[in-house]
Protein backbone atom coordinates (compact mmCIF):
# COMPACT_ATOMS: atom_id res chain seq x y z
CA UNK A 1 0.00 0.00 0.00
CA UNK A 2 1.12 3.57 -1.04
CA UNK A 3 -0.06 6.82 0.03
CA UNK A 4 0.66 10.25 -1.48
CA UNK A 5 -0.16 13.04 0.54
CA UNK A 6 -0.66 16.41 -1.03
CA UNK A 7 -2.23 19.99 -1.12
CA UNK A 8 -0.04 21.55 1.05
CA UNK A 9 1.39 25.27 0.73
CA UNK A 10 1.26 28.72 2.63
CA UNK A 11 -1.63 30.33 4.15
CA UNK A 12 -3.34 33.61 6.17
CA UNK A 13 -4.64 32.80 9.69
CA UNK A 14 -8.21 32.44 9.02
CA UNK A 15 -8.04 30.76 5.73
CA UNK A 16 -8.41 27.42 4.55
CA UNK A 17 -6.62 24.79 2.81
CA UNK A 18 -7.65 21.01 1.61
CA UNK A 19 -5.07 18.02 2.04
CA UNK A 20 -5.46 14.66 -0.12
CA UNK A 21 -4.34 11.22 1.04
CA UNK A 22 -4.50 9.35 -2.45
CA UNK A 23 -4.07 5.63 -1.30
CA UNK A 24 -2.68 3.07 -4.35
CA UNK A 25 -1.80 -0.69 -4.04
CA UNK A 26 -3.92 -3.70 -3.06
CA UNK A 27 -7.29 -3.13 -1.88
CA UNK A 28 -6.95 0.33 -1.13
CA UNK A 29 -10.56 0.86 -0.07
CA UNK A 30 -10.24 -1.45 2.64
CA UNK A 31 -7.26 0.47 5.30
CA UNK A 32 -9.33 3.41 7.56
CA UNK A 33 -7.21 6.46 6.97
CA UNK A 34 -5.67 8.60 9.44
CA UNK A 35 -4.22 12.18 9.28
CA UNK A 36 -0.92 13.20 11.84
CA UNK A 37 0.84 16.07 12.02
CA UNK A 38 4.06 16.97 13.15
CA UNK A 39 4.84 20.44 13.78
CA UNK A 40 8.35 22.49 13.85
CA UNK A 41 10.71 20.95 17.33
CA UNK A 42 7.28 19.00 18.27
CA UNK A 43 6.06 15.69 18.69
CA UNK A 44 3.90 13.68 16.10
CA UNK A 45 0.36 14.21 16.77
CA UNK A 46 -2.97 12.97 15.82
CA UNK A 47 -5.44 14.91 13.71
CA UNK A 48 -8.58 12.77 12.75
CA UNK A 49 -9.28 9.25 11.11
CA UNK A 50 -11.87 7.81 9.01
CA UNK A 51 -13.14 4.27 8.91
CA UNK A 52 -13.81 2.37 5.80
CA UNK A 53 -16.79 0.62 6.29
CA UNK A 54 -19.39 3.39 7.66
CA UNK A 55 -17.91 6.31 7.08
CA UNK A 56 -17.43 7.22 10.65
CA UNK A 57 -14.82 9.92 11.61
CA UNK A 58 -12.86 10.88 14.36
CA UNK A 59 -11.47 14.63 15.29
CA UNK A 60 -8.35 15.24 18.00
CA UNK A 61 -9.68 18.41 20.06
CA UNK A 62 -7.84 20.86 18.04
CA UNK A 63 -9.49 19.85 14.75
CA UNK A 64 -13.00 19.36 16.16
CA UNK A 65 -15.13 22.36 14.70
CA UNK A 66 -12.65 23.51 12.31
CA UNK A 67 -11.10 20.70 9.97
CA UNK A 68 -13.33 17.81 8.10
CA UNK A 69 -12.20 14.58 6.68
CA UNK A 70 -13.84 13.12 4.38
CA UNK A 71 -13.42 9.70 1.57
CA UNK A 72 -13.68 10.25 -2.28
CA UNK A 73 -14.28 5.87 -2.39
CA UNK A 74 -14.45 6.07 -6.10
CA UNK A 75 -10.97 7.76 -6.03
CA UNK A 76 -9.29 6.53 -3.40
CA UNK A 77 -8.54 9.41 -1.32
CA UNK A 78 -9.35 10.94 1.44
CA UNK A 79 -9.18 14.80 2.34
CA UNK A 80 -8.96 17.03 5.29
CA UNK A 81 -10.46 20.22 4.72
CA UNK A 82 -9.27 22.68 7.21
CA UNK A 83 -10.68 25.83 7.62
CA UNK A 84 -9.89 28.76 9.73
CA UNK A 85 -6.66 28.11 10.41
CA UNK A 86 -4.54 29.17 12.83
CA UNK A 87 -0.22 29.73 13.33
CA UNK A 88 -0.52 26.37 15.75
CA UNK A 89 -1.69 24.21 12.70
CA UNK A 90 1.62 24.77 11.15
CA UNK A 91 3.20 21.15 10.76
CA UNK A 92 3.83 18.34 8.46
CA UNK A 93 1.15 16.51 7.51
CA UNK A 94 1.19 12.53 6.95
CA UNK A 95 -1.15 10.67 6.11
CA UNK A 96 -1.21 7.06 7.26
CA UNK A 97 -3.51 3.21 6.27
CA UNK A 98 -4.61 1.28 9.28
CA UNK A 99 -7.05 -1.78 9.70
CA UNK A 100 -9.82 -0.66 10.08
CA UNK A 101 -10.69 -2.60 13.41
CA UNK A 102 -7.86 -0.96 14.85
CA UNK A 103 -8.50 2.61 14.15
CA UNK A 104 -11.62 2.17 15.34
CA UNK A 105 -10.64 1.37 19.01
CA UNK A 106 -7.97 3.13 18.83
CA UNK A 107 -8.02 6.42 15.75
CA UNK A 108 -4.93 8.25 17.73
CA UNK A 109 -2.55 5.91 18.26
CA UNK A 110 0.07 6.03 15.49
CA UNK A 111 0.77 2.26 16.32
CA UNK A 112 -2.62 1.33 14.51
CA UNK A 113 -1.49 2.53 11.50
CA UNK A 114 0.81 -0.02 9.52
CA UNK A 115 1.70 2.58 6.35
CA UNK A 116 2.40 6.22 5.88
CA UNK A 117 2.58 8.40 3.42
CA UNK A 118 5.05 11.40 2.93
CA UNK A 119 4.34 14.45 4.70
CA UNK A 120 2.97 17.72 2.94
CA UNK A 121 3.90 21.24 4.98
CA UNK A 122 1.14 23.38 6.04
CA UNK A 123 2.65 27.04 7.11
CA UNK A 124 0.33 29.71 8.68
CA UNK A 125 1.65 32.73 8.19
CA UNK A 126 0.74 36.47 7.80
Amino acid sequence: VQLQASGGGLVQPGGSLTLSCTISGRTPGFYAIGWFRQPPGKEREWVSSISSSDGSTYYSDSAKGRFTISRDTAKYTVNLQMDNLKPEDTAIYYCAAGDPMGVVVYPSYSQAYEYWGQGTLVTVSS
